[in-house]
């Protein structure tokens, strides 16, 4: 089975202060992965924001980062509080599995 991360949300528009959650599913290969979520903006540069551990049952708070990550469902979102203008990007999920680890 190769991995996969779907992002079904295309664009969203929120107002300043506003939360925004962004949702993102995925298919792993192995008990132990890693989830990513970056963000892209204009300027092109790729920015890692915060990551979650398939074996930490926990949700991973970074800042004005939250992750609501549901293992059951494969699925995790990522939930952008107070937004701000230079939150405006294109905002990536990824999936490492541990057997890509040493890689």
């Amino acid at each position: 089975m190769a991995q996969k991360v779907t992002q079904n949300q295309s664009e969203i528009s929120v107002l300043e202060k506003e939360d925004v959650t962004l949702n993102c599913a995925y298919e792993a290969n192995s008990y132990t992965y890693y989830l990513f979520w970056y963000k892209q903006p204009p300027s092109g540069e790729m920015i890692f924001l915060i990551h979650q551990e398939s074996y930490n049952e926990l949700n991973t708070t970074k800042g004005q980062y939250f992750l609501d990550f549901q293992k059951a469902t494969s699925s995790i979102s990522l939930t952008i509080s107070d937004s701000q203008l230079e939150d405006s990007a294109v905002y990536f999920c990824a999936l490492r599995d541990h057997s890509d680890a040493a890689a």
